[in-house]
C-alpha cells in the first residue's frame, strides 16, 4: 500500500514537472511569437512634420528641389519671403544688396532695378513700378525677398504646402531620376519598418529618386518630404525631363563673334609703348584681337588711369585687329573690396571706361581683376553685371579673365558666362613665385582640368583658353631655398643651348624638361615651345572652344603663330 502511494507521488511529481516544462515551452513559444510579431509588424507611429522641418510658427520650410534647406523662409501677411542668401547662393539670383545706397539691386540686360526695404514699389530706368505687397523685408540681420517678385526675375517655380508651411522650389531644369509608386505606401523617416511615418504616397505618385539601397529607396515626394519607401512598393526608376514654363524670360544678347578668337595681350606700361605697336606685331600672324593693358584703378573712389591711344587703335584696325582695352586692379594702394562694394565707385569706373572707349574707338573691354577673395567676389560679379549693361548698349565686347577654377569656384563663372561675351581662362601660373616646389607654368593636365571645370559653368562658345608665352627657370639652391625667374621663349631656348642642357619630352606635363647642376644648386626648366603650345592648342580644338588668348605679346617665337592658327580654322 505504501509502495503504491510512493509510486503515485512519483508519478504526480513527474506530471507536475512535465506540465511545468510544457508551460515553460509554451511561454517561450509565446514570447518568440510575440517577439516575431513585434519585430515584423510595421510601426504606426507618426513623426510631427513641424519637428521634422524644425520650423517655428512664422517660418516656412524651404525645399530646394531635392534638398531640405537648413535656412528658413518667412510667411508674412500670407506671402512667402525667401532669404536673400538662399536666392544668391543657391538659386543663382542676380539680387544684390548695395550697402552704400541701402537698396536691393537687380541688374537686367539693359538696366538696374532699385528696391528699398519695406517698399511696395521698385524703380527701373527712373520709373516707379508698383506691386500690392512689400518686395523686400529685413527681419533681424537677414533680408527676405517676396517669392512672387523673385519669380519675375528668376527661372524658378514653387508650390506652397501647409501643415506645416513649406515651399518646394524647382530651379534645376533638365533631366532627373524619378520613381513611381506601384501602390499606396508609407514614407518613413529612415529605412526600416520601425521608423516613424512621415507621410503616405498614393499609387501612381511620382517622386524624385535620391538613393537606392537593398530593400529601401530614399525619395523626395512632390510635397517636399525626404524619406524612405520599401523598394517593393516602387516601380523602376526612370529619367524625367523638367522644363521651365514660368514668366521669366532671360534675354542677354551677346556680342560673340562668328569666328574663332585669337587674342593676345599687349603689356603697355607707358604712352611711348603705344607707338611701338607696329614693331611688336610685325611678325605676328593669325591674331584678330589685341588687348593692351591700358586701364588701372587708382583709388577706392573708382578713379582710373588710362594709356589709351586713338592712334594705336587706328593702326590696329588697319591691321585687321579689334582692340579690347584691359582694366586691372593691380594697384596695391587700392582696396578691391572697398572699391567694388561702392555703387558710386563702380559707376565711376564704368563711366570712365565708356568715355575712353568712345574717345579712342575701342571694340571691347577686358576685365583682369586678379587675386579676388571670396568676400570680394559678389561685388565683383555685380560690377561685371553693371559693366555688361553699358557694353551691350554701346556695342563693346566684354571679356573677363579668370584663374583656373580649381580653387576659385566663388568667381561665379556661370553668371559671367551669361552677362559677359567671353570668359577667359588664364591657363597658366600653375607654379609661380611663392610656390613650394619647382614645376611647370602650365602642364597639360592642369590646362585640361581648367577647361573642363570652366565648361561645367560656361558654354564653350564663350570660353577662351589663355596660354603662356613664357617659362620659369627654377633654382633649388644648396641651402634649401627656391627661386625662379621668368624667361621668354627665345631666352629659354638660348639658355638651354648656351649651357648645354639636355632636354627630353616629359609625357606627364607634355613639355620638354631639362636640368642643370651648378655651384649654387640645381636648375630646372619646363619649356613652353612649339611642342607644348601645340598640345595646348589640341585641347582647344578638342573642346571646340571659342578661341585662345596668349600672355604676352613679345615673349613668343615667330613660328608659334602658325601653330596657333592651324588649330583655330
Amino acid at each position: 500500500m505504501a509502495k503504491q502511494r510512493r509510486k503515485r507521488r512519483r508519478r504526480n511529481r513527474l506530471v507536475s514537472i512535465l506540465v511545468a516544462m510544457l508551460l515553460i515551452v509554451l511561454v517561450a513559444i509565446a514570447g518568440i511569437i510575440t517577439s516575431f510579431i513585434k519585430k515584423y509588424t510595421p510601426s504606426d507611429a507618426k513623426m510631427d512634420l513641424a519637428d521634422y522641418y524644425h520650423t517655428d510658427k512664422d517660418e516656412i520650410a524651404l525645399i530646394l528641389q531635392d534638398t531640405i534647406s537648413d535656412a528658413k523662409g518667412k510667411m508674412v501677411d500670407g506671402k512667402v519671403y525667401l532669404p536673400y542668401s538662399i536666392i544668391t547662393k543657391e538659386l543663382g539670383g542676380r539680387f544684390y544688396w548695395d550697402q552704400e545706397s541701402q537698396k536691393m539691386l537687380y541688374t537686367t540686360a539693359t538696366d538696374t532695378l532699385e528696391i528699398k526695404p519695406e517698399d511696395t514699389a521698385y524703380t527701373v530706368a527712373g520709373q516707379a513700378k508698383q506691386q500690392d505687397y512689400v518686395l523686400v523685408k529685413k527681419i533681424g540681420d537677414e533680408f527676405y525677398i517676396a517669392f512672387d517678385f523673385v519669380k519675375k526675375y528668376l527661372p524658378v517655380e514653387g508650390k506652397i504646402y501647409e501643415n506645416p508651411n513649406r515651399v518646394v522650389l524647382t530651379y534645376k531644369w533638365g533631366e532627373i531620376n524619378t520613381v513611381c509608386a506601384l501602390k499606396d505606401a508609407k514614407v518613413r523617416y529612415q529605412g526600416g519598418i520601425k521608423s516613424p511615418i512621415l507621410s503616405q504616397v498614393k499609387k501612381g505618385d511620382t517622386m524624385i529618386l535620391l538613393e537606392e539601397m537593398e530593400n529601401w529607396s530614399r525619395i523626395m515626394t512632390a510635397d517636399g518630404i525626404d524619406g524612405y519607401i520599401e523598394k517593393k512598393d516602387l516601380g523602376k526608376n526612370q529619367i524625367t525631363k523638367l522644363s521651365y514654363n514660368g514668366e521669366y524670360q532671360e534675354d542677354y544678347s551677346s556680342l560673340t563673334r562668328d569666328h574663332k578668337i585669337n587674342l593676345t595681350w599687349h603689356q603697355v606700361t607707358s604712352e611711348a609703348a603705344n607707338a611701338a605697336l607696329g614693331q611688336v606685331i610685325q611678325n605676328m600672324t593669325g591674331v584678330n584681337v589685341i588687348s593692351p593693358t591700358w586701364f588701372s584703378i587708382t583709388a577706392n573712389e573708382g578713379t582710373i588711369s588710362s594709356l589709351a591711344s586713338a592712334d594705336y587703335v587706328n593702326e590696329a584696325h588697319n591691321k585687321g585687329l579689334e582692340v579690347w582695352g584691359l582694366i586691372d586692379n593691380f594697384n596695391s594702394s587700392v582696396s578691391t573690396l572697398e572699391t567694388l562694394s561702392s555703387r558710386n565707385s563702380r559707376s565711376h569706373i564704368i563711366q570712365k571706361l565708356l568715355e575712353e572707349s568712345k574717345r579712342v574707338g575701342l571694340d571691347g573691354i577686358n576685365v583682369d581683376f586678379e587675386a579676388l577673395t571670396e568676400e570680394e567676389a559678389p561685388h565683383f560679379i555685380q560690377f561685371v553685371r553693371e559693366l555688361s549693361v553699358v557694353c551691350r548698349a554701346n556695342n563693346l565686347v566684354l571679356s573677363v579673365d579668370n584663374p583656373v577654377p580649381q580653387f576659385t569656384g566663388f568667381y561665379n563663372r556661370k553668371e559671367q558666362g551669361i552677362v559677359a561675351d567671353y570668359v577667359i581662362i588664364m591657363g597658366y601660373d600653375e607654379h609661380t613665385t611663392g610656390s613650394e616646389e619647382a614645376g611647370s607654368v602650365a602642364s597639360l593636365p592642369f590646362v585640361k582640368e581648367g577647361i573642363e571645370k570652366t565648361l561645367q559653368e560656361v558654354p564653350k562658345e564663350k570660353v577662351l583658353n589663355g596660354i603662356p608665352f613664357y617659362t620659369r627657370l627654377w633654382t633649388e639652391s644648396n641651402n634649401g631655398t627656391l627661386s625662379s625667374e621668368v624667361m621668354t621663349m627665345g631666352d629659354a631656348e638660348q639658355y638651354i643651348q648656351r649651357n648645354g642642357i639636355e632636354v627630353y619630352w616629359e609625357r606627364e606635363t607634355a613639355q620638354n624638361y631639362g636640368e642643370l647642376l651648378t655651384d649654387k644648386g640645381t636648375q630646372k626648366i619646363w619649356l613652353e615651345d612649339e611642342q607644348s603650345i601645340e598640345e595646348k592648342m589640341k585641347l582647344i580644338e578638342q573642346y571646340d572652344l571659342a578661341g585662345v588668348a596668349s600672355w604676352k605679346l613679345g615673349f613668343e617665337k615667330a613660328d608659334i603663330w602658325k601653330i596657333i592658327s592651324e588649330y583655330l580654322q
